[in-house]
């Protein structure tokens, strides 16, 4: 893979990509890639394809079955 190095970047454009970074639970770096991604190569999903994305989620995770009671729970011990 290739290394890029950005120079000059604005204080506040920086900040910018902190506070998004953190929102997402990715590095600066991953953000940046996010964002270039984003921009470079927008990909759209057409309606049949988030569908067929959602079947395989719930396919994935059908066996995580969470009640009203569990959730109370990982709630009551104090998990965010």
């Amino acid at each position: 893979m290739a290394t890029l190095t950005l120079k000059n970047i604005p204080d506040d454009l920086y900040e910018q990509l902190k506070i998004a970074a953190k929102l997402h639970h990715r590095s600066i770096n991953s953000e940046v890639i996010y964002c270039v991604e984003r921009v470079i190569d927008p990909h759209r999903l057409s309606v049949d394809q988030h569908l067929a994305q959602a079947r395989q989620l719930r396919e994935k995770t059908a066996h995580y079955l969470l009640t009203d009671q569990d959730i109370d729970q990982a709630k009551s011990a104090g998990r965010p």
